[in-house]
């Protein structure tokens, strides 16, 4: 087995699916990229038993073969080299492997490629067209909210819900909730499943820049997606998703309008002042007026400030984790926020008030009790 190609081109594409692949995998393969070549086709792959993704090369070569290469020696190899052209060729007997540049020789120890995992395959699936913008838009604005505790499994990923009408992402760690959807995506069967955060990430790392198709489709366990020459099939979460629309509030009279920079900016510089367990802020609300304050009993530390607003309502006091709700409004993009709460001890909902056409964004912070300190 032997082929010639750019050694930028070939870094650029395993850089693109090296997130896979696990410094410390259960099985020792896995610490490998699987290259088959068929004649001027070269395919990688890269797996962690979850995730597989895959990319297609074009190179100078006749033969064919496959070999398992150790991925970050070959990754560390080509970031050294400059841009030319590099010869890998493979002993099929030993799956010894060298790489030949214009400076040098470099041999590595393969693997034999029988002992990398199959890839699944789609059968019978449903199939979904996205655009890579509104795809990306959709993992970026839910993603930060998915949780982190492997003890709950179903809130380990995001929730997506797919209809006629739209597609509905959602995300929540107990704290918080992210519910964005989007009417430009959608599906002739109604479908929901939950996909892990580690694959949604990968993906949204080597989306293009350019808004490009890719296409979806589903299987009772397994997403796959494709656009350009990178594929990458995920196992879902096997397990049910919290009935999200029941924690939204629906009746919330009192409304608070400002700028999502000024209200970020102001958390940002009184957080530093908050308990360093609760990292509690009180936001007092008044007509047309917000006053956000912090203390530290524990080191006698306070702050607060005045913020100009448009609020509508009851005059309110209500506590929140400074940490969400600056995660929160930091992911947003939107110049203008509104505030629609109920209650002190209700959750507060955030709704970017200049949205894209298409999308719809709720999020949704819970709120923590005043005067609670550890």
């Amino acid at each position: 087995m032997k082929f010639v190609v750019s050694s930028s081109v070939l870094l650029k594409q395993l850089s693109a699916i090296n997130g896979v692949v696990s410094t410390n995998p259960i099985v020792p393969i896995l610490e490998n990229f699987l290259l088959t070549l068929e004649g001027n086709s070269l395919t990688v792959t890269a797996s962690d038993l979850q995730t597989v993704m895959i990319t297609e090369i074009e190179v100078e070569s006749s033969e064919k073969g496959a070999i398992a290469i150790p991925a970050k020696l070959l990754l560390d190899t080509l970031r050294g080299l400059p841009e030319q052209p590099i010869t890998l060729q493979v002993n099929a007997e030993t799956f010894g492997t060298e790489i030949i540049s214009d400076n040098g020789r470099y041999k590595l120890s393969g693997e034999n490629p029988i002992d990398f995992p199959k890839t699944p395959v789609v059968n019978r699936g449903q199939s979904v067209d996205f655009s890579s913008v509104a795809l990306g838009s959709a993992i970026s604005n839910t993603l930060f909210a998915t949780s982190t505790d492997d003890l709950r499994p179903a809130m380990t990923g995001v929730f997506v819900q797919m209809g006629a009408e739209s597609a509905t992402f959602v995300a929540t760690d107990g704290h918080r909730l992210v519910r964005y959807r989007r009417t430009d995506i959608k599906s002739d069967i109604d479908t929901s499943m939950i996909i892990q955060r580690k694959a949604l990430n990968l993906l949204k790392s080597c989306l293009p820049s350019d808004d490009v198709p890719v296409k979806a489709e589903f299987t009772s366990s397994n997403a796959f997606f494709s656009f350009g020459n990178i594929r990458m099939i995920c196992r879902l979460i096997d397990e049910r998703f919290p009935d999200y629309e029941n924690a939204i509030p629906t009746n919330n009279p009192n409304t608070l309008t400002i700028s999502r920079l000024e209200i970020l900016s102001s958390l940002r510089r009184i957080s530093i002042y908050s308990n360093r367990t609760t990292h509690q802020v009180r936001m007092k609300m008044a007509l047309n007026d917000l006053v956000i304050s912090a203390e530290d009993l524990d080191y006698s530390n306070e702050a607060n400030e005045r913020l100009m607003c448009e609020y509508n309502g009851d005059d309110m006091e209500i506590g929140f984790n400074a940490k969400f709700l600056i995660e929160v409004l930091g992911n947003l993009s939107s110049k203008t926020i509104t505030f629609e709460l109920s209650a002190p001890n209700r959750a507060g909902l955030i709704i970017p008030v200049d949205q894209e056409e298409n999308e719809d964004i709720l999020m949704l912070v819970m709120p923590v009790m005043l005067n609670t300190y550890v």
